[in-house]
């Protein structure tokens, strides 16, 4: 029986000290533990500065190129404006060159002979006078005339800006 004491004594303390050893290892990992912890949030400070930058530096590059594109698109936007400008300034002139006298005389005329004359005239002046008389009147006189001199008239009345056959659009 005292063997079987003595037995149960040794295993206690062998017991005692295997958990007196895992507990000194468990602190021993979360020594580690601390020490990594540490390590890691010196690292993020110590870079933190530099990310900062570099998103800093990636946001203005950005910015920059979105800048440049927005400009593009204003050189084009302005562009487009001069030409309209333009286009309306022309279009004024013509207008301007058909004195409401003529234009008065051309809508008392036949169409027939209207058309006749006109079709000898400069084509500003003639698509001028066809664009001020009523359209009933303008009608009839385009109908008598030939009809490549009627379309070019039209489209000096028209007049609207020369495009590209094929437009590339821009986004």
């Amino acid at each position: 029986m005292i063997c079987r004491k003595a037995s149960q004594a040794s295993w206690y303390i062998a017991a005692a000290a295997g958990m007196i050893l895992w507990f000194g290892a468990q602190d021993h990992v979360l020594a580690q533990n601390a020490e990594k912890d540490a390590k890691a949030n010196q690292f993020c400070t110590n870079i933190a500065d530099a990310a900062s930058d570099a998103r800093f530096a990636l946001q203005k590059q950005a910015l920059a190129d979105m800048e440049k594109e927005i400009e593009a698109r204003l050189k084009v936007l302005e562009a487009k404006r001069a030409e309209y400008e333009e286009w309306l300034r022309r279009r004024n002139e013509v207008l301007a060159k058909a004195d409401e006298t003529v234009v008065q005389i051309y809508s008392r005329m036949k169409p027939d002979a209207a058309a006749l004359q006109l079709s000898n005239m400069d084509e500003e002046i003639a698509a001028a006078v066809i664009a001020k008389l009523n359209p009933r009147a303008a009608s009839a006189v385009l109908n008598e005339m030939e009809p490549a001199r009627a379309a070019q008239l039209a489209n000096v009345i028209t007049d609207a800006p020369k495009r590209d056959k094929n437009p590339v659009r821009q986004n």
